[in-house]
């Protein structure tokens, strides 16, 4: 026989495929109550509020321990849950008294308890979303309300079949920029990274078409929270047992929920994983390296491929001692944070801010949507500093070095002044792009089939940089054409060319930044299988960013390809046939429109629609 130790209220998500008898209503009054074995139902269907065993609950830490449970409205307006014995087990506490209460389970998976008069947020006497247990929906917030000190954050369950408190927290840290910290009771386990007005600085896919984060603080309350996009797709963040912080997602015509991400990502995202003043980097044998300027402790007899970092680095030489300056370290996590400076600097003064307290070992100038530019300032020991995976995008940090340090490093950018003339114009006079100065790092990069690069203007404007070198399989030709056909065409489903820069063997387009990389980073991944004789590519479904993609952005990806192909092939002055069209040449922007890229083999074909002859081989 079944064992059943105890009875929860479990709210949940509803997969359209109620087998149980269930209320058609979705409210409970003072005349009608659910039972074990009864459920209400929100309008849409899409939750369901009843007794399981176990559940994500509202009385997760005093459980039924029987089959007689009682959800109903008290005597006092409270809603309340009552055992056979008819003993309150749990009740929502409401002091304010109300003549007509009842408790609705609205659309939104909140449990509301309210004034039967009012249907206004104003009116709630209280609500489920107020307390959260092990995972956050859409609209529910994560953080303080500091009117009453209310602080709001999920806590795991004790194990898979207990749904009682367990031992990992997830809770917005407000000190410094905020940002979200899973610890295990004291103990830091994973930190986001600041948030920086759009999104968190360490956790990916924050920017797609399923979820819209947002993070509000002012002198009321401070808290994270995000809405759903898109309808037909739910999505929710669960902290597990196991300690991992997870999003899921899953379509409303599926019954399973898929992973799009779990946190922590790898070795580097756990807390301090590499020690103080290192810099951790998955992919690298060891993964931790001291900062430039710092050493490890007895580094002559170091084990360096046993070592964990966890003795920390330490500064060759104390502070202020001498002539310093700052060592800058590109695409990173920033660092745990303890102080912000509240002033709108810029790097330079930011620089000087530091410089002028010999306490002051690292710097940044993040800037801050709806704030401006931030200037960041640490003290002592930098903890948590990591390199960024791909699919994330990273700050720049400024550590402070003696000058010696700075001397012996070899910078890893290259500037390049280029000049030219004006835009290019429809009518297919092509001119040599504008005055402009560009850095970047092979640390940014933002693909790996060529050398893209990000970088930026002085303006500040992101961009996307190609480098073609004598190795890059493209030749002068395919250069030619790219450059060429780009300036003569303007559609809004095209890629735009912002400038070119030739020096040597060396070839460099200067591209529109397309945040959301190409259509194949959604749809395929590319495993290498590995042979004596060959390599070969297999590209497998990748779940977790194809559920990214609704249907309603699947096909306005279509309808904008096909937009662009009939530019190309009838709209323009010139009639163009691509020859090389497939995912990873379609780049998505910011609002996942898509754009044709890389015309290198491409061919501009006469008024009767015949192509112009070559010997070259064309694409796909």
């Amino acid at each position: 026989m079944e064992s059943l130790p105890f009875f929860t209220i479990f709210c949940s998500l509803f997969i359209l495929s109620l087998f149980k008898l269930s209320f058609a209503a979705d409210t409970i009054t003072s005349k009608l109550q659910i039972m074990d074995g009864e459920t209400l139902t929100s309008a849409s269907e899409r939750f369901e509020l009843g007794f399981f065993s176990p559940g994500k609950s509202i009385n997760r830490n005093s459980p039924l321990t029987d089959l007689d449970g009682v959800l109903a409205i008290g005597k006092g307006g409270n809603l309340v849950l009552i055992n056979k014995k008819e003993n309150v087990i749990w009740s929502s506490n409401v002091s304010r008294i109300i003549e007509y209460p009842v408790a609705q389970l609205l659309d939104s998976g909140n449990l509301v308890l309210r004034d039967s008069s009012s249907t206004s947020r104003e009116s709630y006497l209280w609500q489920s979303y107020d307390y959260p247990t092990d995972t956050l929906l859409p609209g529910m917030k994560l953080g303080w309300n500091f009117k009453n000190g209310q602080e709001k954050y999920l806590t795991s369950w004790r194990s898979a079949d207990d749904p009682s408190s367990g031992e990992y927290i997830n809770k917005l840290d407000i000190h410094g920029l905020p940002e979200e910290v899973l610890s295990s009771g004291s103990v830091k386990k994973y930190r986001t990274g600041p948030w920086n007005g759009v999104f968190y600085g360490g956790v990916p896919l924050m920017h797609n078409s399923v979820y819209a984060p947002s993070l509000v603080d002012n002198k009321n309350e401070s808290y994270f929270s995000y809405e759903s996009m898109n309808k037909s797709i739910f999505t929710r963040v669960t902290i597990q047992e196991s300690g991992l912080l997870q999003r899921f997602i899953m379509y409303e015509w599926d019954t399973e929920w898929k992973i799009l991400y779990s946190l922590p990502h790898d070795l580097c995202d756990n807390y301090g994983q590499c020690g103080a003043n290192t810099i951790c980097k998955a992919n690298r044998n060891p993964i931790w390296k001291c900062l430039k300027g710092f050493a490890a402790p007895s580094e002559g007899e170091l084990d360096i491929q046993n070592w964990s970092g966890s003795e920390n680095c330490a500064r060759k030489s104390p502070l202020c001692q001498g002539k310093e300056g700052f060592l800058k370290i590109v695409w990173v996590k920033l660092p745990d944070l303890k102080f912000r400076l509240n002033k709108s600097l810029t790097l330079k003064e930011c620089e000087t801010e530091c410089l002028n307290n010999c306490s002051c070992s690292a710097y940044a100038n993040l800037k801050v949507t709806g704030e401006g530019n931030v200037c960041l300032l640490w003290f002592g020991d930098l903890v948590d500093l990591r390199e960024q995976y791909e699919g994330i995008r990273g700050e720049d940090i400024y550590i402070r070095v003696p000058a010696s340090e700075l001397q012996g490093s070899k910078k890893k950018w290259l500037k390049r002044i280029l000049l030219g003339v004006s835009v290019p114009t429809v009518s297919g006079i092509f001119i040599f792009a504008v005055i402009f100065c560009i850095s970047w790092k092979r640390k940014n990069r933002i693909s790996r089939n060529f050398q893209p690069f990000l970088g930026k203007f002085s303006s500040g404007q992101e961009i996307a940089v190609k480098k073609l070198s004598k190795n890059s399989g493209q030749g002068v030709e395919e250069f030619r054409s790219e450059v060429v056909l780009n300036a003569k065409l303007q559609h809004r489903n095209l890629i735009g060319l912002l400038g070119i820069c030739i020096q040597g063997e060396e070839r460099i387009l200067i591209y529109e930044y397309m945040p959301n990389k190409s259509l194949d980073y959604f749809i395929f991944r590319s495993d290498a299988i590995n042979s004596s004789k060959l390599n070969l590519f297999v590209c497998l479904n990748d779940h977790e960013r194809s559920a990214l993609l609704g249907w309603k952005e699947r096909y306005n990806i279509i309808l904008g390809i096909a937009r662009g192909l009939l530019y190309l092939h009838q709209d323009s002055k010139l009639r163009i046939v691509h020859r090389d069209l497939k995912p990873s040449n379609i780049l998505l922007d910011s609002n996942l429109n898509p754009k044709i890229s890389d015309f290198g083999l491409a061919r501009i074909s006469d008024a009767d629609g015949k192509e112009s002859r070559t010997r070259r081989v064309i694409g796909t």
